[in-house]
C-alpha cells in the first residue's frame, strides 16, 4: 500500500521517509492524543451554516490509545513498525473502539493492510472483521474500475476528453494497490463545453442527475462547478467536474482542464491503461482538497504522504511554479507539514525548511492535528477566518476589497436551493 523503498536524510531533493521528526512535531502528536482523553465526550460541532470542519467521529469518549495506534498506521512504514504496532495493539482494550474511528477516518483498508504487513497479532474476530471490510471495499474498487474505464471509452467515443481524479485512479497510481483506499465517487474533470453532451451521454448509462440544471445543460446557480449524477440500480455516485476549487473565492487561474490537460499521464488500472495526472500536480490537488476540506480525515494526509513516499524524484520546481501559478501555495505548505508530522514522509530538506517558515502555515497544521480527534466541528482560528489563512496576500488583499467576505455563507444558499428543487442525494461519503 506504502512504497516499499526506504531512504536516508541526505538533504537532495528526494522524498526522505527515514528522516526523524522533529520534537515539536513529536509534541503535536502527543497534545492531539492527549485530547482524546476518555474525559471529553467528542461529538459533532457547528457553529454556523456551513461546517467545513464537519466530522464523523463517534459521539462517545474515544479511546486515547485507539487515537495513537491510528496515528501509527498512519505514519509511513518502517522496519521498526512490528514492535511497536504489536506494543500498541497489546494495549488496545476496546477494537471496536478503533474499527469505528478508523472507518470515520476512511483508514480501514489502510489498517488492515499495516496490521498484515507487519504480522501484528491481534484477537480473530478483529481480523476477520477488517478482512471481511478489506475485502469488500476491494470489490467496489474492481466495480468502480470497471465502470469508470466503460465511463471513458464512451466520452473518448464521443471525443469528449476526461480525467479522472481520486477514488480508484489515486489507488492505483499512489499506493500501487487498486484497493489500497475506500473506493470513493468516481470524479472526471471534463472541458465546460461538452458539459451538455456528457449528461446526456450518463443519462443513457442510467444516471440520474442530482444537480438543478437550465435547459442548455449548464448549472442553474453560476457558482456551481460540478454536476452530481447518482444511479439507482447499483448505487454508483459520479461527478462531473469542469473546474478544482476551493471553499474561499478564487482570484488567479482557473484551475480547469486547460490547466490539467498538459500535464496528463497514463496509468495502469485494472490492466488497461487510463488517464491520470502527473504526480507534481496530483500533490497540489491533494493538498487543495485536504485543505478544503479541513484535513478533518485521517485518510488525506495519507493520501499525501503516500504520493510523496510513491514519486521520490518529485519535480518540485514544477510543484513550486505551479502552487504560485494556482495560488495553492499556502495549501501546499499544510499538505507538506502534516505529511511531515503525521505520516512521517520529508520533502527535500530545503523544500520542508522552506513551509516550515510559513507561520501561517505552521499554525494551521498545528491546528488540524491538535483537533484532529478532539475538536470535530470547529471552524474559526482565532479572529480570522480559516479560508482566508489559506490565501497570499495579494488574493487575501483582493478578497477583503470585493466584500465577498459578507458573502461567506453563499453556498448555503445554493445548497438550500437544491434542497429545495431535487431530492436529497443519497451519494457515499466523500473519500
Amino acid at each position: 500500500m506504502h512504497a516499499n523503498e526506504s531512504n536516508v536524510c541526505d538533504g537532495s531533493h528526494r522524498i526522505s521517509p527515514g528522516c526523524a521528526v522533529r520534537d515539536t512535531d513529536s509534541f503535536e502528536i502527543s497534545a492531539a492524543v492527549d485530547r482524546a482523553r476518555p474525559r471529553e465526550k467528542l461529538s459533532v460541532m457547528t457553529t454556523g451554516p456551513v461546517n467545513a470542519f464537519a466530522s464523523a467521529l463517534p459521539s462517545s469518549s474515544v479511546d486515547p490509545g485507539c487515537v495513537a495506534f491510528l496515528l501509527s498506521i498512519a505514519r509511513h512504514p518502517l522496519p521498526s513498525d512490528h514492535e511497536t504496532l504489536s506494543r500498541q495493539a497489546s494495549e488496545i482494550e476496546d477494537w471496536d473502539c478503533l474499527i469505528h474511528l478508523a472507518a470515520d477516518h476512511r483508514m480501514i483498508p489502510t489498517l488492515y493492510a499495516r496490521l498484515m504487513d507487519a504480522a501484528v497479532a491481534i484477537p480473530m474476530p478483529v481480523q476477520a472483521r477488517l478482512q471481511r471490510e478489506y475485502e469488500i471495499n476491494g470489490l467496489l474498487c474492481l466495480t468502480h474500475a470497471a465502470e469508470l474505464m466503460a465511463v471513458l471509452q464512451e466520452l473518448d467515443q464521443l471525443s469528449i476528453p476526461a480525467v479522472p481524479f481520486k477514488g480508484v485512479v489515486l489507488a492505483a497510481s499512489a499506493y500501487g494497490n487498486l484497493s489500497a483506499r475506500p473506493a470513493g465517487d468516481l470524479d472526471l474533470l471534463i472541458h465546460r463545453r461538452d458539459l451538455a453532451r456528457a449528461q446526456t451521454a450518463m443519462r443513457a448509462r442510467g444516471y440520474q442527475l442530482f444537480t438543478p440544471v437550465n435547459a442548455d445543460g449548464s448549472p442553474a446557480l453560476p457558482e456551481w462547478y460540478e454536476c452530481h449524477f447518482e444511479r439507482p440500480t447499483d448505487g454508483m455516485v459520479l461527478e462531473l467536474r469542469w473546474k478544482l476549487e476551493m471553499q474561499h473565492p478564487r482570484y488567479q487561474r482557473d484551475l480547469d482542464m486547460e490547466w490539467l490537460w498538459p500535464h496528463r499521464r497514463q496509468v495502469r488500472l485494472a490492466g488497461a491503461d487510463v488517464p491520470d495526472i502527473s504526480p507534481e500536480i496530483l500533490l497540489l490537488i491533494l493538498c487543495m482538497h485536504g485543505c478544503k476540506h479541513a484535513w478533518s480525515r485521517l485518510i488525506w494526509i495519507c493520501d499525501v504522504a503516500t504520493l510523496l513516499a510513491s514519486n521520490r524524484n518529485l519535480d518540485w520546481g514544477v510543484v513550486l511554479r505551479e502552487a504560485g501559478y494556482a495560488g495553492l501555495e499556502r495549501p501546499l505548505a499544510v499538505g507538506m507539514l502534516l505529511a511531515h508530522q503525521v505520516g512521517g514522509i520529508s520533502p527535500p530538506g530545503a523544500i520542508l525548511r522552506r513551509f516550515q517558515k510559513d507561520r501561517t502555515a505552521s499554525k494551521l497544521a498545528k491546528y488540524v492535528i491538535r483537533n484532529l480527534f478532539s475538536r470535530p466541528g470547529a471552524d474559526r482560528m482565532g479572529l480570522i477566518l480559516y479560508d482566508t489563512r489559506l490565501i497570499g496576500f495579494r488574493n487575501l488583499f483582493r478578497y477583503l476589497v470585493s466584500f465577498d467576505f459578507l458573502r461567506r455563507y453563499e453556498r448555503d444558499r445554493i445548497l438550500r436551493y437544491v434542497a429545495g428543487h431535487v431530492p436529497v442525494a443519497r451519494g457515499r461519503a466523500k473519500v
